[in-house]
């Protein structure tokens, strides 16, 4: 039987939510995208956007939404974080950590249209 990867199954910590700093409501989410919130959910669900549960329900860093879409290379470096086994909560913790080799964290690096290099950091975790 396959198992189903529900939206957003982890819960947020306290360390984790200070790196992330702003957060958006799935109907801030589908504001800022222009769509339905059942269509951002959906993204949530299709991997390419990450949610968590925080004190105010489900949401979603702010810095994964980019000029009214969805950070370019964000779903990519997801599906490659979760091969390496990271965990929803995890995966946030690395995208907001800084790594002197970019330089700045992973999501900066992807808002300056730099995937690439980041995705290669990324798939070195699983080794």
């Amino acid at each position: 039987m396959t198992q189903t990867h529900s939206v957003a199954d982890s819960t947020i910590d306290t360390y984790t939510n200070g790196l992330v700093g702003e957060w958006l409501s799935l109907h801030e989410v589908a504001g800022r995208l222009g769509i339905d919130p059942k269509r951002a959910k959906q993204l949530i669900r299709d991997h390419k956007l990450l949610a968590v549960h925080r004190a105010g329900g489900l949401s979603v860093p702010a810095a994964f939404i980019h000029e009214g879409q969805v950070l370019k290379g964000l779903s990519g470096t997801l599906t490659v974080l979760a091969d390496a086994g990271y965990d929803d909560v995890a995966a946030l913790r690395w995208l907001f950590t800084a790594d002197d080799t970019l330089p700045g964290t992973p999501v900066q690096a992807l808002s300056e249209n730099r995937g690439t290099e980041v995705r290669r950091r990324a798939q070195a975790l699983a080794f």
